[in-house]
């Protein structure tokens, strides 16, 4: 079986002498691995477009053995800028393992790629704020995948919004400020509800198109880190190590 299809390089692993094996957020087949023969060398015609967080067409035969090979690449977006800051360059590895640990394995994944791509470009050529980049991809991400959280109205009494809510990172659940929730919860001004709604809900080419004040930006950004914690029960190696780079 041949097909074709673009996609995003989220993992890269050297094998053998020469030869690579990589993890690809497909458009039309989700998360793959695929080996490709030779791609170390800078003369193969596979090398360019198998590198980490390269976005490339391919042409992929998957064996008897459900193995797949890559047979033909074409590189369309390298991403030069992002090597030569460690820090935008480390937090789309960052959003690389997100996707490899969120998106779906063998079947669409149109919504995740372009979010992803989406995602990479901002970072490397934007002057959006990373941090408002970052909670963006995290809440937008996590919604794609099922684990979207409840910012319709208070959990409770289903009020739409008072000038200060509280949002449960556990749990996901949103409250008004007349009903107090059992669970651990922080304050939330409306502005910053909005925010998380807009990602979430509004069309994926406008996600990004918000703004909020330094403070209330790092509240979004704390929220959507706890709240993808409490989703995955994972800690990311890539993100534990853009904080370092960011302190």
């Amino acid at each position: 079986m041949t097909f074709d299809t673009d996609g995003l390089v989220i993992k890269a692993q050297n094998t053998g002498e020469q030869d690579r094996l990589v993890t690809l957020l497909t458009r039309k087949y989700g998360v793959i691995r695929a080996f490709a023969n030779g791609a170390r060398n800078p003369k193969n015609r596979n090398a360019s477009a198998t590198g980490m967080l390269c976005y490339a067409d391919f042409t992929i035969t998957k064996t008897a053995k459900g193995i797949c090979i890559i047979k033909e690449s074409t590189a369309k977006d390298v991403f030069f800028s992002l090597r030569s800051d460690i820090i935008r360059l480390s937090l789309a590895q960052y959003f690389a393992e997100l996707a490899s640990e969120l998106a779906p394995r063998e079947e669409e994944a149109d919504e995740f790629l372009s979010l992803l791509l989406n995602a990479v470009y901002l970072v490397s050529d934007s002057k959006k704020p990373l941090g408002l980049i970052k909670a963006a991809t995290e809440l937008r991400l996590l919604s794609l995948s099922g684990y979207m959280p409840s910012l319709v109205g208070c959990a409770a009494c289903g009020t739409f919004e008072t000038p200060e809510m509280r949002f449960c990172p556990m749990t996901g659940k949103l409250y008004c400020s007349d009903c107090v929730p059992q669970e651990a919860s922080v304050p939330v001004p409306a502005s910053v509800v909005h925010a998380m709604r807009h990602i979430c809900l509004t069309d994926p080419g406008k996600m990004f198109s918000f703004r909020l004040s330094d403070d209330n930006l790092l509240l979004l950004v704390d929220l959507s880190e706890r709240y993808l914690h409490a989703m995955t029960g994972k800690r990311f190696a890539t993100l534990q190590f853009y904080k370092t780079m960011t302190r």
